[in-house]
């Protein structure tokens, strides 16, 4: 059993990897998916290894994923599921990165959800962490992001 707590994580990653890879160098225009290609390609490299070093047996470190650390991801895989499929494209990419990121961190902050200075620093760490992808993709790299609704 243990092999498989190792086998099906880094597969599904793997299968993950792949297919963001196969679309960013599918996806129209070309030029608007280079800086993904680099970051895809990278990102399928270590989870083909990743996966073949588990299939191998290769893989000593932790115990894989239990049940209860897959129930505890569950909720935040929804929430990138639907930012993915619906609310990027659909809401704007900054947009709908801010709230999926306040989501995230209000679902996985240990903080209590009872104490208003921890919703303070909750929306302080968001506007941080938007602030910086902002800086990144569209000031530093001149990436093209998903613009819909908002931007």
């Amino acid at each position: 059993m243990s092999r498989l707590q190792h086998v099906i994580p880094s597969g599904i990653v793997a299968l993950v990897g792949l297919w963001v890879a196969y679309i960013s160098y599918t996806a129209q225009p070309a030029e608007a998916f280079l800086f993904p290609r680099l970051i895809s390609t990278v990102f399928v490299v270590l989870s083909l290894w990743t996966f073949g070093k588990a299939c191998l047996g290769w893989s000593r470190v932790g115990q894989g994923l239990s049940r209860e650390m897959l129930v505890n991801l569950v909720p935040g895989l929804l929430v990138a599921l639907v930012y993915i499929f619906w609310a990027a494209r659909t809401v704007g990419f900054y947009t709908s990165t801010t709230v999926a990121f306040f989501i995230l961190l209000s679902l996985y902050d240990p903080a209590p959800h009872s104490e208003v200075r921890s919703w303070i620093r909750r929306i302080i760490i968001t506007a941080g962490f938007m602030a910086v992808m902002y800086g990144l993709f569209a000031q530093l790299l001149r990436v093209y992001t998903p613009r819909e609704v908002f931007f």
